[in-house]
């Protein structure tokens, strides 16, 4: 998304222009909180970084709540390096090349801007081409780099599928024949496996992206889902209606939140069962929603439903 082209004020223009009114140059904000604010008018939010991939909604779990996990990227092309998709790199780099000449992208970043997607796409391509042992720890501005105009979908499948690998700590932040680590990496690995919350990808037909995480005397199943936010609430409300929004015994539907431009449903699980025990149920569970998404075209919506979307429209969690 193109950044908004700034509006040149003369003096006197300014001095005609009550800051609580709209900005002229259309951005539909007050003037004060766009071109009237120090520095000028912010940058405008891609709300959906990682739309148009087949990966979207894997993407947004790596980013936003799986702790360590890896998966190697479908590039395009024949590059001459492979690069491989992290959830957290050490000291949370935005990229890494390895003295073996392995090339780690980092999700989740210490600093990043207003489109996550392209953030990611620059630190792959300077991941291709960076020698062995380079470190990207934070993205310069992009006017420093006028030719890395690439997204996503300009250098990955958008038709592939991200399988991410789960690992129980951060021990693949060092190759197998290195030695201990030691100073600011060890420091970090200490910190990072320290932080880390049991978290298992569940499988079945029907489920993808859908992570059980063991927060202690909770757990939970957070399932990034790819369908338009009013569309998906329908369907959800008409399976709570009938009393089926759930994994069965030892559920319950929590609630849900928005991350990149989709929705995240949320369920508390029994803490004493296995995240393996939760495939079946999440399977199941899967195929009545989508059974739900195809009948909202030829099925008008209830008052019982109507009342179950107003009620899952305000049940917003927060991560812990």
């Amino acid at each position: 998304m193109a950044k908004r082209t700034a509006v040149k004020h003369t003096a006197k223009v300014r001095e005609g222009l009550n800051p609580r009114q709209p900005c002229p140059c259309g951005s539909g904000r007050r003037y004060k909180a766009c071109h009237g604010a120090a520095g000028g008018p912010p940058e405008v939010l891609v709300a959906r970084p990682f739309g148009g991939l087949a990966a979207e909604c894997e993407l947004v779990a790596l980013r936003e709540f799986v702790p360590s996990a890896t998966a190697p990227l479908p590039l395009l092309g024949s590059p001459e390096r492979e690069i491989t998709l992290a959830t957290v790199l050490p000291v949370a780099a935005a990229a890494l090349v390895r003295s073996d000449g392995t090339a780690f992208v980092g999700m989740q970043v210490q600093v990043h801007s207003n489109d996550v997607g392209r953030d990611v796409a620059r630190s792959i391509r300077w991941a291709l081409t960076a020698e062995p042992g380079d470190v990207l720890s934070v993205l310069p501005p992009e006017d420093t780099e006028p030719d890395a105009a690439e997204h996503l979908v300009d250098l990955i499948d958008p038709t592939a599928a991200l399988v991410p690998e789960l690992h129980p700590d951060f021990s693949w932040w060092m190759p197998a024949d290195s030695s201990e680590p030691t100073g600011e990496v060890a420091l970090s690995l200490e910190r990072a496996n320290a932080a880390i919350l049991p978290t298992d990808r569940l499988r079945g037909a029907n489920v993808q992206a859908a992570y059980w995480v063991d927060a202690g005397q909770k757990a939970h199943l957070r399932w990034v889902r790819p369908e338009p936010e009013e569309q998906l609430l329908t369907a959800m409300a008409r399976l709570s209606a009938q009393g089926e929004l759930d994994l069965g015994e030892g559920s319950r539907f929590a609630g849900s939140f928005r991350a990149h431009g989709v929705l995240v449903p949320v369920w508390d699980l029994d803490p004493e069962m296995h995240a393996r025990e939760w495939d079946e149920p999440a399977a199941a569970l899967g195929e009545r929603l989508e059974k739900a998404l195809a009948s909202l075209d030829s099925e008008p919506i209830t008052e019982a439903e109507r009342r179950a979307r107003d009620g899952l429209r305000g049940r917003q969690v927060t991560l812990r």
